[in-house]
């Protein structure tokens, strides 16, 4: 494993500037008992949290208070993890992205499994999202092999904006009933089905990922395609 090269980190989002000189300064003040893994688990025990307020929605819109606090805690110990041992000098390249990557899928996919729970977003669009937020995870890993750069940011949005986006649709569906009340009974393929103001506002965040995915595997394609071209057939 000496030998594994680091990649290129690749981050041009909206919020990066400020987000980082934050990071920074929050690890330079952290206690010296706080770990890096501590951190990344607090950012798994923040998604639990989040997962359970939204699950639990349904019995009453005050337990989305809990998604809140849950998804600055994940915010927090995910994003803080890998700035305290960059800031204190204690990268360990290959553990940290084995532990980190595999804890952002399943993060994630808690905080989706619990939004599906919700009346917030029927179960299948929150499940069709995880799947192309994960597309372009995979996307992002076959890129650090290829390239030698780790794609971060997607279309100047990363996973910090990406949780603001959350925050503020869960603040609207908290807040105001008309926008959360809101139902149409129509049917897809047959069956009958009643969509809530919020499923439509998943399926605009699923296009836009979408669309983001299928632009920058069609972009790199080609570009893989030109560098490494066919060879041309050997006669016998």
């Amino acid at each position: 494993m000496e030998g594994i090269r680091q990649s290129e980190r690749v981050q041009t989002s909206v919020l990066n500037g400020i987000e980082k000189k934050a990071l920074v300064s929050m690890a330079s003040k952290m206690p010296d008992w706080v770990s890096s893994d501590m951190l990344t688990w607090v950012g798994c025990l923040g998604a639990i949290i989040a997962a359970l307020g939204y699950a639990l929605s349904d019995k009453s819109l005050a337990w989305l208070w809990l998604s809140y606090l849950g998804i600055i805690m994940n915010w927090f110990g995910d994003s803080l993890d890998g700035t305290l041992a960059r800031v204190r000098k204690q990268q360990r390249p290959v553990y940290g992205f084995y532990l980190d990557h595999n804890m952002d899928g399943i993060t994630l996919t808690i905080v989706c499994i619990g939004v599906g729970l919700s009346n917030m977003v029927h179960f299948s669009i929150a499940m069709l999202v995880l799947a192309v937020y994960l597309l372009l995870s995979i996307y992002s890993y076959i890129n650090i092999d290829l390239k030698g750069k780790h794609q971060l940011t997607f279309g100047k949005m990363g996973p910090t904006e990406f949780r603001v986006i959350v925050i503020l649709i869960t603040m609207v569906y908290h807040f105001f009933p008309g926008v959360h009340g809101y139902s149409k009974l129509t049917t897809f393929l047959g069956k009958p089905i009643v969509w809530g103001m919020f499923d439509y506002f998943a399926i605009g965040v699923l296009v836009i990922l979408t669309v983001i995915y299928l632009v920058t595997l069609v972009k790199d394609g080609i570009e893989f395609s030109k560098a490494d071209p066919l060879p041309e057939r050997k006669k016998d």
